[in-house]
């Protein structure tokens, strides 16, 4: 830990002894999933949350006053605290429920979009998710906006200095990814920050995988929007949240119309609610955020820089085991960054290379990851990857470089 105090000892087995689904064989072979970066698995705590609600309590919240609609209202309201104190935003009312990640940036997008001038910039980075690309792009198309990239350099860190030299007065927007879902490059996003605000930028980040491996806190961090989504949390999907500063919410117009989001409607005129409400027309998501909630209490019982350790031990394990072949081209090699392993290996397709991994119940991502700049940045029409979470363990690590090799092999 940064202050010199011992990093807690994380028991990746009992935590694993809480997913079902990890006990499950695929192609006759116990199932190693390295998909989390695109969706990850679900404890029992979530789905036994997710039961209850369903079984016990469901109704509509907000709304009503009787016992059923009490409790579901209160058990709604209790996950977005959860949510509060997970990002360390300020309040409650500083999130609001979206349907995940990409609905959220779209929100911000959206809003921000109606005041945007022909010749207003935004800047995004090489290595974001397409969430992240085209909502801006709309704002490209529709009103006028440039577009401004920061580019990514060999090992797959920023290139800061490029990025200091594209902010200037008509930066309107900076929209950029905590951790990149393809090279695990945890980017300085309290820096990113601090020079946008320097030229009166808006700040949005895209946590959705930041969220689940770098414990934000989003008032260190100093950004207007932080948005993440639940079903790589551990959460279900369906459901995500976006963190707001008070001002950078209240300077939002409404996204959707709808109940909810009012404080009254005329014939001849309507008024809005204050956020969150404001932005969360009609009925909401409600047995998945009760789901989220649960996720993140279940996740708060860890010491996040042990997980994050743990992470890395097993991604330093699958290298050391395929250290010196000369058939395999890792890409993203960032200081610091998180466990995810994209690769390309000679002479083989992605999706072949996965396809056969899968015959030894080894679960890998192929394609282009929804990162389609950074892809062609690198030089790539296709990539696998390899994402681990604080449920794999060492014997995964080690089926995974095994049944690399073994397609390796076959395809020889």
């Amino acid at each position: 830990m940064a202050d010199g105090s011992p990093v807690t000892r994380f028991d990746a087995q009992a935590a694993r002894a809480q997913f079902p689904i990890l006990s499950r064989q695929v192609n006759g072979r116990p199932l190693v999933y390295l998909d989390s970066a695109a969706s990850a698995q679900k404890p029992r705590a979530v789905i036994d949350a997710m039961v209850r609600s369903m079984e016990g309590s469901y109704a509509n919240v907000h709304r009503g006053l009787h016992t059923l609609a009490n409790e579901t209202t209160e058990a709604f309201e209790n996950a977005r605290e959860s949510v509060a104190r997970f990002l360390n935003a300020e309040a409650a009312s500083n999130i609001v429920w979206t349907k995940g990640g990409t609905e959220a940036i779209n929100l911000v997008a959206a809003g921000i979009g109606q005041s945007i001038q022909p010749g207003d910039e935004i800047i995004v980075s090489e290595m974001e998710h397409h969430s992240n690309i085209v909502p801006w792009h709309l704002l490209r198309e529709r009103r006028g906006a440039v577009l401004k990239w920061i580019p990514v350099l060999d090992d797959g860190s920023l290139n800061m200095a490029a990025y200091a030299d594209l902010l200037g007065p008509r930066t309107r927007v900076v929209a950029v990814t905590h951790m990149s879902n393809m090279l695990g490059t945890v980017n300085p996003v309290a820096e990113i920050v601090r020079l946008a605000h320097d030229v009166g930028a808006r700040v949005l980040i895209d946590g959705c995988q930041g969220a689940v491996h770098a414990a934000p806190d989003v008032q260190a961090i100093g950004c207007d929007f932080y948005v993440f989504t639940g079903h790589k949390l551990y959460g279900p999907s369906g459901i995500g949240a976006l963190y707001g500063t008070a001002e950078a919410l209240e300077a939002l117009p409404p996204y959707q119309g709808g109940g909810e989001m009012i404080e009254t409607v005329e014939r001849d005129r309507v008024t809005y609610a204050k956020p969150p409400h404001r932005f969360e027309a009609g009925t909401p998501p409600i047995v998945e955020a009760i789901g989220l909630g649960a996720a993140i209490e279940w996740l708060s019982q860890f010491d996040r820089q042990a997980v994050a350790a743990h992470e890395r031990a097993l991604y330093d394990h699958a290298r050391a085991r395929l250290e010196g072949v000369n058939w395999l081209r890792v890409i993203g090699e960032a200081d610091g960054k998180g466990a995810i392993l994209t690769f390309t290996v000679d002479g083989a397709h992605a999706h072949d290379i996965a396809q056969v991994m899968d015959r030894y119940g080894v679960a890998v991502r192929a394609g282009l990851h929804c990162a389609e700049p950074l892809a062609r940045r690198f030089g790539l029409t296709s990539s696998a990857r390899a994402s681990f979470a604080l449920y794999n363990t060492l014997e995964d690590a080690d089926a995974f470089a095994d049944a690399l090799i073994k397609a390796r092999e076959f395809f020889a």
